[in-house]
């Protein structure tokens, strides 16, 4: 499989895609909104997780003494496989077992336990997703609580609370796949093919769905509402951070990618464009497909 790279869309509307510790929408210093990569990954492991797939590095719960409490590192590993033996367990099989997790194939994972000291550079890299929606507003509710504050004996009203979203955003995240990152440990783990097209397949299916289905309450009204894949034709081909290159419309919601489409010519094999047709423009000559239906347009 040759290199791959590409845009991954979210919109937020009424929405809080990634807060940061005071609950507000994460942004910079000079108060760009955006993004992290681990906001877009968490709904793709959640994704495959509830598709019954292997997912190493996602929260999982244990009781212990009356109390429910998140399971350690090793805990997660011995539930998806088995307890490591500090004797016996060798880097090899740890490594191997790691590779059948979906999320460590396409991400990769850092690993420190019993013994184990384990690091893997991920074939799927992501940026940091800025919001490219010039009129983006902070909106913020308030929320009466149905009880009494528990730490006043003497309370006689309910608490309130508060509710941070944005009125709309619309976050783009560029990302590059690089399947020659596993080509040593193709020598070394038996039966071991690396990055296959089945796994661009399943992030790819991922990156057009997961945000929509992952319909929490600060997260209801974000969505996948465009993505764009570029397959290079050359092993060898180096693209920057194509969603530097994208302009937005604010006032048209629509997305031109000639300054893309500039950037790539010739150096691609396939090239494939979704998005939300019912709320947004695109303009570009690239193959346009429905992020829904996945039906060419």
């Amino acid at each position: 499989m040759k290199r791959v790279y590409g845009i991954v869309g979210i919109k937020a509307k009424m929405a809080n895609w990634n807060a940061d510790f005071t609950g507000r929408p994460k942004s910079t210093s000079n108060g760009d909104i955006f993004g992290s990569d681990k906001a877009l990954k968490y709904p793709m492991k959640k994704m495959w997780e509830n598709e019954d797939k292997k997912v190493m590095y996602i929260k999982s719960l244990k009781e212990e003494k009356g109390s429910v409490i998140p399971n350690k590192l090793g805990e997660r590993y011995a539930n998806l496989f088995s307890t490591i033996d500090k004797k016996n367990t060798t880097t090899n099989e740890v490594l191997i077992n790691l590779f059948k997790c979906i999320d460590v194939k396409n991400f990769g994972a850092t690993f420190a336990e019993e013994g184990q000291n384990i690091s893997i550079t991920g074939a799927v890299q992501f940026g940091q997703g800025f919001n490219k929606f010039d009129d983006t507003n902070i909106e913020v509710q308030d929320i009466l609580s149905p009880f009494a504050d528990s730490t006043k004996e003497d309370a006689k009203q309910s608490t309130l609370g508060t509710k941070v979203t944005v009125d709309e955003a619309h976050y783009f995240y560029g990302f590059s796949i690089n399947p020659k990152v596993y080509d040593n440990y193709k020598k070394i783990l038996n039966n071991f093919e690396g990055y296959t097209e089945n796994d661009f397949e399943e992030f790819k299916k991922v990156a057009l769905t997961s945000a929509t289905a992952f319909n929490t309450n600060s997260k209801f009204g974000c969505e996948n509402e465009f993505a764009l894949f570029v397959k290079c034709s050359d092993e060898n081909t180096y693209l920057p951070d194509l969603s530097d290159y994208i302009v937005f419309d604010s006032d048209k919601r629509a997305i031109d990618l000639l300054k893309v489409e500039e950037l790539i010519k010739g150096k691609y094999e396939n090239v494939e464009v979704y998005f939300n047709p019912y709320k947004l423009k695109v303009n570009t000559t690239l193959d346009k497909f429905n992020i829904f239906t996945q039906e060419k347009l």
